[in-house]
């Protein structure tokens, strides 16, 4: 058996919410293969999703731009959130998320960062110019992590900031695209309530055709365990994991989740509705939602022992 260090076995713990010896079974079952683990544990009922806890760790800043029929968003990260309240820094922000709006070619459609930092501004200073300054004038590293541009050729693309710290900047970010002829004030609106429901419901996908089959495929592995563990019949739990499927897609699609305003109401049926009202067809194209330092987590420190290190004295 694989030896199984006390860090995996927290990370696992803090995934699952499973107890610490489960989870150290889990591993050694596993050979320590943590997303194994997690479906181990899931199949045993032992952990109720395979997600982690959502702590965030990096700062810094989303950032948003939109202009009638395009939308473009970024994340721009600090190492201090102290930082990330400097003017000069939420200026830079600003500034990178208008450059990546009025991009074009590959910077605008794979939100490609390395040729979005060589992309420039009216003055003709590329965005990695203009980084590598701002660290040089406040000496923290800063990193351009990511982007994404929304067009439609006819409707709008309409944009949400949750814990704004000013116009356009926050914590999460929100783009949505609607392709419509109808009135763009109504759509506007349409869009922001939307965003809103993004920012809450996480979704992870926009259509079931969108869903990743490999992802897919292995819930449905999780799942159909988990029907045979409990004795069903063979035809009774397949039903049960077809069931489970499509509560499953409620979960991580966008047109399939309810409407966290009013919770009741699909997101597909929402947007049907809102058609309705404006004489106008209305396609919900696409979506985009950055999480300020999603994925990525602060190395953990010891700050006594730093102090220690600082004064060349051991820590107790």
């Amino acid at each position: 058996m694989a030896e199984i260090s006390a860090s995996v076995i927290k990370e696992l713990r803090e995934m699952t919410g499973a107890g610490m010896m489960d989870c150290k079974k889990a591993l050694g079952e596993t050979q320590g293969n943590v997303q194994e683990a997690v479906d181990w544990l899931r199949k045993k009922g032992l952990a109720s999703a395979a997600k982690k806890s959502g702590r965030v760790a990096a700062e810094g800043l989303v950032a948003v731009a939109t202009s009638d029929n395009a939308g473009a968003i970024i994340e721009l990260n600090s190492e201090t959130d102290f930082v990330a309240r400097n003017d000069a820094f939420q200026a830079l922000a600003k500034n990178v998320a208008a450059i990546a709006l009025a991009s074009q070619g590959d910077v605008a459609n794979q939100g490609d960062v390395e040729n979005l930092k060589q992309a420039q501004d009216a003055s003709g200073v590329n965005v990695a110019d203009q980084i590598a300054a701002l660290i040089g004038t406040i000496g923290e590293n800063m990193n351009l992590r990511r982007s994404q541009k929304l067009t439609v050729s006819q409707g709008v693309v309409a944009s949400y900031i949750h814990s704004a710290v000013a116009g356009g900047l926050g914590k999460i970010g929100v783009l949505v695209a609607f392709e419509s002829a109808g009135d763009k004030a109504k759509l506007e609106a349409l869009g922001k309530q939307i965003a809103m429901h993004i920012a809450a419901a996480k979704p992870e996908a926009l259509s079931t055709a969108d869903v990743d089959s490999a992802k897919l495929e292995r819930e449905r592995s999780v799942f159909k365990d988990q029907a045979i563990a409990s004795g069903k019949p063979a035809d009774i739990a397949e039903k049960m994991v077809e069931g489970r499927v499509r509560k499953y897609y409620e979960e991580v699609v966008l047109l399939e989740q309810i409407y966290v305003i009013d919770n009741k109401t699909k997101i597909s049926q929402v947007i049907a509705d809102a058609a309705k009202d404006i004489g106008s067809p209305i396609t919900l194209t696409g979506f985009a939602c950055f999480r300020l330092g999603e994925g990525i987590e602060k190395q953990e420190s010891d700050f006594a022992a730093e102090v220690a290190a600082v004064s060349g004295v051991a820590a107790a």
